[in-house]
């Protein structure tokens, strides 16, 4: 009776959206990056008059940064745009989307794809989101591409609650999108999508990143990854939340992205007044001999805004 059942749920998912069997490409060549952090102490971007300024998505473009980050008003999430010449000095270039009625517009991930920018980004009322696409020419216009790109699962699925988190990258001529989802308990896993044109979306089947064990730091969640290729394989940065909902950022490894291999303990924590509860939101960039990155941080331990959040830096070097 058993195999009958689990034949039926085969098929009822497969009809509900499009899902595939894949995985990444083969790591390309990559720097060979010691997991030793060197941290800024302040922040690169502050809170100004926002509760919370975080989830940085940052891209190099037309010889500069541009970088993608989220503020909390105090009753939605919005995204603005930021530029650059180093990464560390910011310059405020205005609101690229507006959440309107609902909750959210913003906690996204952006990439460079045939020519233009794609950012990722999560999108809906609060407890019920799924992940929308805009595109831009320039990086400073930004148009919404019409209703979800990845909707809520079926029933009974790993992700049929709410979406959230997603982090873009190109490899070659497809787009890849990890991401969080949310089941009916509200346990939280990590998935992975593709795309051809940044539009049309097909989903991974099942989770490719578990929760943590009791008593580890991403017992009670996790979610923002951020993938990228170092020391020969692939490399995810990812935030864990604790029984008390402090967040650290973990480090797992994979060869293909579908099987990750997790370190028990977080590879960095808050130890600045300003970030001493919340470590998260990693977007990176390897430029040469290092990987650049980009956090949030917050101090107060809150599951999802008034974190008094803020941006800061930091990088992994070559090891010697």
């Amino acid at each position: 009776m058993r195999r009958v059942v689990l034949a039926v749920g085969c098929l009822v998912l497969a009809s509900c959206g499009k899902y595939e069997d894949f995985s990444l490409p083969s790591p390309p060549k990559s720097a060979a990056l010691e997991l030793n952090w060197k941290v800024r102490e302040t922040p690169v971007m502050t809170r100004g008059t926002m509760l919370d300024v975080l989830n940085p998505s940052v891209v190099r473009w037309r010889n500069e940064y541009l970088n993608l980050y989220s503020v909390f008003d105090g009753k939605r999430w919005n995204t603005r745009v930021a530029s650059s010449a180093d990464g560390i000095a910011w310059q405020d270039r205005g609101e690229a989307l507006n959440a309107g009625a609902d909750y959210i517009a913003a906690n996204g991930g952006v990439a460079e794809f045939t020519g233009k920018l794609f950012y990722a980004y999560q999108t809906g009322p609060k407890g019920k989101t799924e992940i929308s696409v805009a595109v831009s020419n320039d990086g400073l216009k930004w148009s919404a591409q019409g209703g979800p790109i990845l909707k809520i699962g079926p029933r009974m699925s790993w992700d049929e609650i709410s979406l959230g988190d997603p982090y873009l990258m190109a490899v070659g001529n497809t787009l890849y999108l990890f991401y969080l989802g949310e089941d009916r308990a509200r346990r939280q896993r990590l998935g992975m999508a593709r795309s051809t044109d940044g539009l049309n979306w097909t989903k991974l089947r099942g989770p490719v990143m578990e929760l943590g064990m009791a008593g580890d730091f991403d017992e009670n969640g996790l979610g923002e990854p951020a993938v990228f290729a170092a020391n020969g394989q692939w490399v995810m940065l990812y935030t864990g939340r604790d029984r008390q909902e402090k967040r650290a950022m973990g480090y797992a490894t994979s060869m293909d992205g579908k099987m990750w291999l997790k370190q028990r303990q977080p590879v960095l924590r808050g130890e600045q007044p300003w970030n001493r509860a919340v470590i998260c939101d990693a977007t990176v960039l390897v430029e040469g001999d290092r990987a650049r990155i980009w956090f949030g941080g917050g101090n107060l331990p809150k599951p999802d805004e008034r974190l008094n959040g803020q941006i800061g830096y930091a990088e992994l070097l070559k090891r010697d």
